[in-house]
């Protein structure tokens, strides 16, 4: 008697399982996704053009000054190699 309470039916399993036409489609799901980003788009404080104009321009000479910096160690080893192999 315990034994029939524990088994399940394929009517309940058949419950439990979710139904395909349940499940909204791929492009369902897909235009419900980018109408929640347009609205977080929206609620996003951007910056406005010259705080972007003044950061471009901060990025781009920092790293104009770096590749100069790196370029002169690049020189001044390679020539060290070359001067310590002449050497040896």
């Amino acid at each position: 008697m315990a034994e029939n309470e524990n088994k399940t039916t394929p009517e309940k399993t058949a419950d439990k399982a979710p139904k395909k036409s349940d499940k909204p489609s791929f492009f369902q799901r897909a235009k419900a996704w980018l109408k929640t980003v347009r609205a977080e788009c929206k609620k996003v404080t951007w910056a406005n053009w010259e705080s972007v104009k003044s950061n471009s321009i901060v990025v781009i000479v920092v790293t104009v000054v770096f590749a100069v910096f790196l370029g002169i160690l690049d020189y001044a080893f390679s020539n060290a190699i070359v001067g310590l192999s002449r050497v040896l």
